[in-house]
């Protein structure tokens, strides 16, 4: 199957593949996974894996899509800069020949054909509006090809699952028989009362926006997913949800160069607010595991790539309507990071 037709997932394998292993191991080796409780296990304990038994083939071909587009991630970044400076006024929407261009002036800097095909890779893997560019100078390209997938074959014993005692499966139906009468005559079981949550914590119903022929055009803005305590203390729908401000976020850990500064002011997107609180996703210059591309960057006037985390971070505020607010993000941009 072509780079222009296999799906975005197996493209990423697909790439994995192509990858020099000791480079992706390089960078594998650079991640602290020690005990960290800001990334999830379907991306830590692949990654894990991977600094353990150093099988690329194996991460490639096994792992969750999560942990191979955060690893893909970290591969392509540097190179991505530079491809989005080469594009300058185009980087948000670039043409097919303005891609090939940017590529072709990033490979004559020095970057390696792996780097190049990193940054296409995490462009489809991502959905960038230039994805079917990518996805065609991965095809045409003879020395951007991708290795096929190799077939996964099926463990036998999942062949011999159809071959059950003839004795076994009386015994599983007497045991169904049993369990009916045990049950009593069957009905239909009254519906379970939904305790739900105020009107306050309700979400509000929204009329469709429709064109004159009565179509409607804008995608439904989705909900924030919080925890029963986040949902408890914060309103998703205060009309400050849904904006980048500028916030002073404290540090993860103690900087041994500066131990006296205890957070930075940074952007950061606000997605629930209570009395005296806001509930924030911090914005970073700097990738990791736990951050995917903000897409938005650009147009909010951030200077340089950013990257969005999936830690929800408590601040306290007086005021949350003091922040300095960089702009409001459209449906589909709020759309893109639940």
């Amino acid at each position: 199957m072509s780079p222009s037709t296999s799906s975005a997932n197996e493209l990423v394998r697909r790439a994995f593949l192509k990858f020099d292993p000791t480079v992706v191991l390089e960078v594998a080796d650079t991640l602290d996974l020690r005990g960290s409780g800001k990334i999830s296990a379907v991306i830590g304990v692949p990654l894990r894996n991977l600094q353990q038994r150093r099988d690329v083939v194996a991460f490639a071909t096994g792992a969750p899509p999560a942990a191979l587009h955060a690893m893909l991630e970290l591969l392509s970044m540097s190179t991505l800069e530079k491809v989005i400076e080469s594009l300058a006024e185009h980087a948000d929407n670039p043409d097919f020949n303005q891609l090939s261009t940017a590529i072709d002036q990033v490979l004559a800097s020095g970057a390696s054909v792996d780097e190049a095909v990193s940054v296409l890779a995490f462009a489809v893997a991502e959905g960038f509006p230039a994805a079917p560019h990518c996805r065609r100078l991965l095809s045409e390209r003879p020395d951007f090809a991708l290795p096929v997938l190799p077939e996964v074959v099926a463990p036998a014993p999942l062949a011999s699952l159809k071959q059950t005692d003839p004795l076994i499966r009386e015994q599983r139906r007497i045991r169904r028989e049993e369990a009916k009468r045990k049950k009593g005559p069957s009905g239909v079981r009254p519906p379970r009362t939904l305790k739900t949550k105020s009107a306050a914590k309700t979400a509000p119903t929204t009329q469709a926006a429709t064109t004159t022929s009565g179509v409607d055009q804008r995608p439904e803005r989705r909900v924030i997913k919080l925890t029963p305590a986040e949902f408890e203390r914060f309103d998703p729908f205060h009309a400050l949800a849904g904006t980048v401000v500028i916030v002073d976020v404290p540090f993860d850990a103690v900087d041994p160069e500066t131990p006296e500064v205890k957070s930075k002011d940074r952007p950061a997107l606000v997605i629930a607010v209570s009395s005296d609180a806001v509930l924030v996703r911090p914005i970073f210059s700097n990738p990791s595991p736990t951050r995917s591309t903000f897409q938005p960057w650009r147009r909010l006037g951030l200077d340089h790539v950013s990257y969005i985390d999936d830690v929800h971070v408590a601040l306290g505020s007086a005021s949350p309507d003091s922040f300095k607010r960089l702009g409001r993000l459209s449906d589909s941009e709020w759309n893109a990071l639940l």
